[in-house]
Parts: structure tokens; C-alpha cells; sequence
């Protein structure tokens, strides 16, 4: 979907300020949500691309207020609730209804490090590619009112597959429970000049990486 979260190649943002020696968490409450988006997780009643998208469905104000972690708070509250884990009043109360049913929670301790070495979600499909190696592409000009990881900066505009990495899960299609879609994965060169214009550098180049459903041959 078209959003604030979408923000590669926008201006008027500041610049990037390099934390030397960025500690993984700044304070401990980052490290428990951490933790919570994993054990909820790890019910499987929504994927990752599915968490994605609920971060790109706070609204823009807020957004762009909130932390990294306090999007993800914010995500996490709205699928406990909308995947039926936590009901409204609960979260509302802070405590679980009486008599509301207990089960075993699926993550352990002795899981978790397993849980988090787990790769992208690749697949060993057999899907033939659509294009190759070398091949001149566009990045289909799409604006899907869904989850897409197709930047805005980069639709319409020409480049090369520089890339197969193989057969992934289609994040736009997996974020809506409307199937995985496996298809292949490409990393896309793209000139500088042709996604920033004239005054960037004929040096420069960014790649991205794009599934087949994101392209067309140019």
C-alpha cells in the first residue's frame, strides 16, 4: 500500500544520523517487545508479512511519532486482537477475562534460539524464473491498496536482473492470507540516474530485490 512507511527516496525527511556503537536495544522495554512479537508469533495465526503490513496501517501522524519498537507494539496490539488471541476488553483491562481458557504457549525456552535462526521464508518449489540473468526489466508502475515490497522510488523505472537468489513466498498475496504464490526473487540493478534524474551520480547504482509478480520486460 501507498503510506508513510514507504519512505525510500522521499525528501524532507533529515538526514540519516549514524549511532556509533548502537547498542541493539536503548532500554530494556525494547527488548520485551522484542520478545512479545516473537511468543505471539509463534501461534502462527498471522505471518510475517501479514505483522509487516498492520505496521503500514498506523495511521500516518502516528507513524511517524512512534519509535521503531513502539510500531511494533502498536502492531502486535491490533493482531492479538484481530487474530482473536486477546479480546478488546482484556487488552482494554490489562488482565484476562474470568474463566477465559489457558493453553501451553508454543514458544519455550528452549526454542527460542531456534526460532530465530529460522531464514527467510524460502521455497523449494519448482517454479520456472521469468526472466534471466542480464535480462532489461521495468518495475510495473502498481499502487496495490495492500502489503507490497515494491518501493514507490523504483515503479516504472528500468533495470537489469543482476540476481536469481530462487523461489520466495510473495509477501503481497502471504500478508492477506490469499496463499504463498512462490515465485522467483531478483536482485535488480537499478542506474542512479535513471531513479534520481540527471544531477546523480553516473557511478552510482542501488539494487533491489523483486519478485516476478514486481516486473515486466522492458
Amino acid at each position: 500500500m501507498n503510506g508513510v512507511h514507504d519512505m525510500g527516496g522521499m525528501h524532507g525527511m533529515g538526514p540519516i544520523r549514524r549511532e556509533r556503537d548502537e547498542p541493539v536495544f536503548h532500554a530494556p522495554w525494547e527488548a520485551r517487545v522484542f520478545a512479545l512479537r516473537q511468543a505471539a508469533g509463534a501461534w502462527r495465526r498471522w505471518n510475517i508479512d501479514a505483522g509487516r503490513y498492520e505496521i503500514e496501517r498506523i495511521p500516518a501522524a502516528d507513524y511517524l511519532r512512534l519509535s521503531y519498537y513502539e510500531r511494533w507494539l502498536a502492531s502486535l496490539v491490533a493482531l492479538l486482537v484481530k487474530r482473536g488471541l486477546v479480546a478488546p476488553a482484556e487488552m482494554e483491562r490489562g488482565h484476562p477475562a474470568p474463566g477465559s481458557p489457558k493453553a501451553t504457549p508454543p514458544l519455550t525456552a528452549d526454542t527460542v534460539r531456534q526460532k530465530l535462526s529460522r531464514r527467510a521464508p524460502r521455497r523449494d518449489t519448482p517454479v520456472a524464473p521469468r526472466f534471466a540473468v542480464g535480462e532489461r526489466v521495468r518495475a510495473r508502475n502498481i499502487h496495490p491498496i495492500g502489503h507490497t515490497r515494491l518501493p514507490r522510488y523504483a515503479r516504472g523505472k528500468l533495470g537489469t536482473i543482476a540476481r536469481d537468489h530462487g523461489v520466495y513466498v510473495f509477501p503481497d498475496t502471504n500478508a492477506q492470507f490469499l496463499g504463498e504464490n512462490p515465485q522467483h526473487v531478483y536482485s535488480v540493478r537499478f542506474c542512479a540516474r535513471e531513479l534520481w534524474g540527471e544531477l546523480a551520480s553516473p557511478r552510482d547504482a542501488v539494487y533491489i530485490d523483486m519478485w516476478d509478480d514486481y516486473l515486466e520486460r522492458a
